[in-house]
C-alpha cells in the first residue's frame, strides 16, 4: 500500500533545472520591466543549443571521431549525429561522405542544464578566462563561443582523452535584437566581457 502512494509524488515533483526556474520567476518580470513587454510569451528565451565538434583527423583515423562522438554525448548527455562532408576538397584530402564532425541540437530541459554548466563549470574553468566577447551576435539574437579544448567540462575523463578537440556552441535564442540577447544572456549569467 505504501508503494502506491509514493508513485505519484514522483510524477507530480518532477525536477525543473535552476536557469528554467530562475527564467520564469525572476528574468521573465525584469526584462517585461526593461523593454516593456505587455505579454510575458513576448520575452526572449532560449530556443536551442547546438554543439558542434569538428574532428578533421577523422578522414585518417576513424577512431578519432569515435572518441570524440563518446565524449561529445558524455558533455551533453544525448547522442551526437555525425556530420559528413558536402563536396570533396582535395586540398583537405577530403571526400563527399566522409565524416568530418559531429553535432547535438539541445532544447527543453537538457537545454538549460546544458547552458547551467557552461556558465557555472565550464567557463570558468578555461585558462587565463576575462569573459566572453559582445561581438558574437550574429544580428539575430543569436551567440556563438568556441572552446579550445573538451577538458573545461568536469565529466570528461582527462586520463581517457588522447587527443583535444575543440568546440562551437550556438546559443539560439526569440530574441529580435543582440541587444535583447545579450541583456537575457547576462540575466541567466553569462559572463560578458566588461569593455
Amino acid at each position: 500500500m505504501a508503494q502506491q502512494a509514493a508513485a505519484p509524488a514522483r510524477a507530480e515533483g518532477r525536477f525543473v533545472p535552476r536557469l528554467k526556474s530562475a527564467y520564469q520567476k525572476e528574468i521573465v518580470r525584469q526584462m517585461m520591466e526593461r523593454y516593456g513587454y505587455k505579454n510575458p510569451m513576448a520575452v526572449p528565451r532560449l530556443r536551442k543549443i547546438v554543439v558542434n565538434m569538428g574532428v578533421g583527423e577523422a578522414s585518417a583515423n576513424i577512431k578519432i571521431l569515435d572518441a570524440a562522438v563518446d565524449q561529445l554525448a558524455v558533455i551533453t548527455g544525448q547522442k551526437p549525429v555525425v556530420r559528413r562532408a558536402r563536396k570533396s576538397i582535395a586540398n583537405f584530402k577530403i571526400r563527399k561522405g566522409m565524416p568530418i564532425g559531429c553535432t547535438v541540437t539541445l532544447r527543453g530541459d537538457r537545454m538549460y542544464e546544458m547552458f547551467d554548466r557552461l556558465v557555472t563549470i565550464a567557463l570558468p574553468r578555461v585558462r587565463d578566462f576575462r569573459g566572453l566577447p559582445t561581438r558574437s551576435f550574429d544580428g539575430r539574437g543569436n551567440y556563438t563561443v568556441g572552446l579550445k579544448d573538451q577538458l573545461v567540462f568536469l565529466e570528461i575523463n582527462y586520463a581517457k582523452v588522447d587527443k583535444v578537440h575543440g568546440m562551437n556552441l550556438t546559443i539560439v535564442t526569440t530574441a529580435g535584437s543582440d541587444e535583447e540577447a545579450k541583456n537575457l544572456l547576462e540575466l541567466l549569467g553569462m559572463p560578458f566581457r566588461r569593455d
